[in-house]
């Protein structure tokens, strides 16, 4: 992508482990398996809205995430854009926001992403075939992200956020590639690709929670 978005990543970086660090404490495990160079994917699961800042301020790299386009009302919009974010229309196929994350993906940078395509559980039960997609198309890295206890509960102050100075724990797997079966970018191996990809996430999530005792 252009200059000022990669600048803008690096700012959004700055900025978010500055929250972050000043709301929980965080703890980062694996990072230094994200490639310290060429196209990444960020495949994190998805419990809280603090997920994107946090995961945004444990990466070694500025991270572009693709944002619900309902967070980019008003002055969050314009901030959100200046830091680099990709804002998409999760109702309608979005060609813009295609077009704009593989530019990330084009230009060397990484992507966030996260499958599930909203909150949940955070446990990578379902997860849409956009991952997949970028993926075939960038041949880039996929690095799977586990954010663990983001979505706790109990000792909240403020109820829309995880308890302050509550333990976050962001654990960084080991990077995979994905192929189309035959070579061929057909549905069938979309589908094929993102079952192999869930079963890849899933199984770093339950090892990281293994390794945190989360």
């Amino acid at each position: 992508m252009t200059a000022p978005g990669v600048r803008g990543a690096a700012v959004g970086r700055r900025i978010a482990a500055g929250l972050v660090g000043a709301g929980w404490r965080t703890r980062t495990l694996g990072a230094w398996r994200v490639p310290a160079a060429g196209p990444v994917i960020l495949a994190g699961n998805h419990a809280h809205n603090v997920d994107g800042p946090v995961v945004m301020a444990c990466s070694p790299r500025p991270v572009r995430f693709l944002v619900k386009r309902e967070a980019f009302a008003g002055p969050a919009g314009v901030f959100l854009h200046a830091i680099g974010q990709i804002d998409v229309d999760r109702g309608h196929p979005d060609r813009a926001a295609v077009t704009a994350a593989l530019g990330v993906l084009e230009a060397g940078e990484v992507l966030g992403i996260f499958p599930e395509g909203t909150r949940s559980v955070g446990d990578f039960a379902a997860i849409r075939s956009g991952l997949a997609y970028f993926a075939l198309r960038s041949a880039a890295s996929v690095v799977p992200v586990a954010v663990l206890g983001s979505g706790d509960r109990p000792g909240r102050l403020i109820p829309a956020l995880p308890p302050l100075r509550g333990r976050i724990d962001v654990v960084f797997g080991e990077p995979f590639t994905v192929e189309a079966g035959g070579g061929r970018r057909t549905r069938a191996a979309l589908d094929e690709a993102t079952a192999r990809i869930q079963a890849r996430l899933t199984g770093h999530l339950k090892d990281a929670r293994r390794r945190t005792g989360r």
